[in-house]
């Protein structure tokens, strides 16, 4: 649901509940006037020498549509709310200055170092920090931001993020981690990848706010006829889709051959 259809709902649940609560108020203050008015008749005194009569039950049908607008606006709030907290969420991991992440002496000290402009040797200490410390993946994901912002390198920080979504991580934070993952592949040129990942976080995840992202990156895509083409490729045998320019080869293919700033062949 995009913002305008939230939008006009909420209008009209609240106009509706303003309508209909004031419509019950004075329904309901009507039906208690005529009870107290009954109640100080004369015994002797029939309904038909009566100067006023028993008001409708409208008010009962208004009664009911105020409260089922109230309980409309709460499910559309409380639905609004929760995806709020969950993009938070998807802020907090991606963040530009790891504000709220662990205070750690170690990883603070490559903090220090990052902020002193020596990004490789910051990003070597978060390496030896997430040996120590595995389960810290807070500390994968700002090594891909380094890489990505600081470095120019959307090839190493896509290397990042593709390690990260191999752990096993709270389906949420899995979800945004692979949405930056598919921008990644976007700015590479790897529409390919960018696509696929994005079927499988609508697959697989499908009731995390970040699904609900995927699947409205693929509908515009879709839109502009930008999947269509995109699909056609997939068809083609592999090998095909030419490499994208100016970007670097994510492992050596001879001697020679520079990997990303700070990466180095893993020890086998």
């Amino acid at each position: 649901m995009n913002k305008k259809i939230r939008a006009i709902l909420y209008v009209l649940l609240i106009v509706t509940a303003i309508a209909f609560g004031h419509l019950f108020y004075e329904g309901y203050s009507a039906v208690a006037a005529w009870n107290a008015q009954t109640r100080i008749t004369l015994p002797d005194e029939s309904p038909e020498t009566m100067e006023t009569e028993a008001p409708g039950s409208g008010w009962v049908t208004h009664g009911a549509v105020f409260v089922l607008a109230v309980i409309g606006f709460a499910l559309l709030f409380a639905h609004d709310l929760t995806q709020l907290f969950a993009h938070k969420t998807g802020d907090f991991l991606f963040n530009d200055d790891a504000k709220g992440m662990r205070k750690d002496p170690e990883y603070e000290d490559a903090e220090q170092v990052w902020a002193n402009g020596d990004h490789l040797e910051a990003i070597r200490l978060m390496r030896e920090y997430l040996a120590s410390h595995p389960r810290e993946q807070f500390v994968a994901l700002r090594i891909a931001e380094i890489y990505e912002k600081d470095l120019q390198n959307p090839l190493a920080a896509a290397l990042e993020y593709e390690e990260v979504l191999k752990k096993k991580l709270p389906a949420e934070r899995w979800g945004w981690a692979a949405i930056h993952l598919c921008n990644l592949y976007l700015k590479l040129g790897k529409e390919l990848e960018a696509v696929a990942l994005l079927r499988r976080i609508d697959a697989e995840y499908g009731r995390t706010s970040a699904a609900e992202k995927a699947r409205k990156r693929l509908a515009d895509m879709a839109e502009t006829g930008q999947l269509a083409a995109i699909d056609e490729g997939l068809l083609s045998p592999p090998g095909t889709q030419p490499a994208p320019a100016n970007v670097p080869s994510a492992a050596p293919s001879a001697p020679g051959h520079e990997m990303p700033p700070g990466f180095s062949p893993k020890k086998r």
